[in-house]
């Protein structure tokens, strides 16, 4: 009799664990495949030669929105749009720094939050005019740094929003860089996202001063989907780089 109430115990805890199962894979699946757009978006610019010297980093941020719009039926973003070139490509994401002008040999990155079907993206990617070591460097860099925290996150069983700032900072610094923001990632999901009942709680992102653990489940008891994002600086060579997107294990 022990044993078969155990197992009808069990049974019955998997039952009403399931959904929470399936309804994580969904909304993974619908993260992503926002993001996939969000990077078919990005290539888009790429392959049409759009990011070009002569043009100003608003008159590329507009072109982007308008290919956004009328080909990916983009309406809204959820956050800043972001092209910055040059010496702006050292500035955190809060800043708003004058309007350059796309220089032979800049270097430069987007940081894009278009919302698909009701579903976020964040995606930051840098970008090379030429063939300058330091800038390609960089650039390479951020990438594969960014490689390198997101399979240290999937292996973390208790994680603080404080821990894995630390971990960026530390990882930016191993690489020969400065870290470049205030934060190193935050929650995405259904737009708009969760947001914490107190507006100055930095619960959902990952900041120096979240001492929560990130990896538990919302209030409604869903797991929370992340992106991290990384933004290198390179003070001597006045030059940035910026990489973010979805959290995946791979």
């Amino acid at each position: 009799m022990k044993n078969y109430s155990a197992t009808i115990t069990l049974v019955f805890l998997l039952m009403c664990h399931f959904p929470l199962v399936i309804r994580a894979q969904e909304t993974m699946q619908k993260l992503f495949l926002s993001e996939q757009k969000a990077k078919k978006l990005f290539k888009t610019i790429e392959d049409r030669g759009l990011i070009v010297p002569g043009k100003t980093e608003k008159q590329l941020c507009d072109e982007i929105v308008r290919i956004a719009k009328e080909e990916f039926g983009v309406e809204h973003h959820w956050g800043k749009k972001i092209v910055r070139t040059g010496a702006n490509t050292l500035q955190p994401y809060s800043s708003n720094p004058p309007d350059l002008v796309i220089k032979e040999g800049d270097i430069l990155f987007f940081d894009f939050h278009p919302i698909f079907e009701g579903w976020e993206s964040d995606v930051g990617r840098t970008y090379v005019l030429g063939n300058n070591p330091f800038k390609l460097k960089i650039k390479k860099d951020v990438e594969a740094a960014w490689r390198e925290g997101n399979a240290w996150y999937f292996k973390q069983t208790k994680l603080t929003g404080a821990e894995f700032y630390k971990y960026a900072t530390e990882l930016a610094k191993r690489y020969g860089y400065e870290f470049g923001n205030a934060i190193a990632g935050h929650i995405i999901g259904k737009y708009p996202h969760e947001q914490p009942d107190d507006p100055n709680d930095l619960c959902l992102d990952v900041h120096p001063d979240n001492h929560k653990d990130i990896l538990q489940l919302d209030k409604n008891g869903n797991k929370r989907h992340w992106v991290f994002e990384l933004h290198f600086v390179d003070r001597k060579n006045n030059i940035g780089a910026f990489f973010e997107q979805l959290l995946t294990a791979e």
